[in-house]
């Protein structure tokens, strides 16, 4: 299979202030292309995950404040949930697989009362 070349690059960064015993005190992104965001955003938590190519093994970053309430945790990880069950129909077809995961979204929902709040 040929390599796509590459036209273009872009950046999206990531600020992570600590305090003193390196918990996260104040997340801040911002995309270069996103013409919303031409300055850091703040942020009370994130998510990033990459697949290595060569090693074919996931390698993730999950950070969030102490702001943090655990509403917000489990809205974040409902909304979270929920864009990755697309994310997987799209990259895959797998519509079966695709609607168990929703499925359990559903049920995160509904147990951390995130659904009664739509």
């Amino acid at each position: 299979m040929d390599k796509a070349t590459v036209s273009k690059t872009s950046d999206i960064t990531c600020r992570i202030g600590l305090d003193n015993k390196n918990v996260p005190v104040k997340i801040e992104w911002k995309a270069q292309d996103s013409p919303d965001t031409p300055a850091f955003k703040e942020a009370k938590a994130m998510l990033l995950a990459f697949f290595d190519k060569d090693y074919r093994d996931t390698y993730k970053i999950d950070l969030w404040t102490s702001e943090l309430q655990i509403d917000e945790m489990n809205k974040f990880m409902y909304q979270t949930l929920k864009g990755l069950s697309d994310t997987y129909f799209k990259a895959t077809n797998n519509s079966e697989m695709a609607n168990d995961m929703r499925k359990f979204v559903q049920y995160f929902g509904e147990q951390t009362e995130v659904t009664a709040a739509e």
